[in-house]
């Protein structure tokens, strides 16, 4: 990623939102993103770019999961501009309605892998930092 996307001025409100993130925010960063542990892909979570703070980033993948919650309801067409001008900086948005992750990690999980490279999907797995495992019916 380009240096110049990164919005320093944004760090502070970065912190303060990794601090008090949402129930599904939380459960995707513990038991899938986390210290790689997903496909040995480093995710960052919310990430300053230009004048948006990004849920999760993977810059390697130029991939950002979006965590939509009931107050999305309200934001689609700001969600929709946002969108696009991060699509024009070269990344794939992908939005996750909270619910999903907070029901349904197992297919939460699979969409994730469905916006991966071929590239990393092939990858050999390395078993030193294997994921967390997930509870019977896909829970955490």
């Amino acid at each position: 990623m380009s240096k110049s996307h990164y919005n320093k001025r944004l760090k502070p409100l970065a912190r303060k939102l990794r601090t008090h993130g949402t129930p599904g925010e939380a459960i995707l960063w513990t038991h899938v993103l986390r210290a790689r542990r997903f496909y040995g892909l480093q995710f960052n979570r919310q990430f300053p770019i230009e004048n948006y703070i990004v849920d999760f980033i993977c810059r390697k993948e130029k991939l950002i999961l979006e965590l939509d919650g009931r107050s999305h309801d309200h934001k689609k067409d700001q969600d929709r501009i946002r969108d696009l001008r991060l699509n024009e900086l070269g990344y794939r948005v992908v939005r996750i309605a909270e619910s999903d992750v907070m029901f349904d990690l197992k297919n939460t999980i699979r969409t994730i892998e469905a916006h991966l490279s071929e590239e990393t999907l092939n990858k050999p797995v390395d078993e030193s930092n294997p994921p967390a495992p997930l509870k019977k019916g896909g829970a955490v």
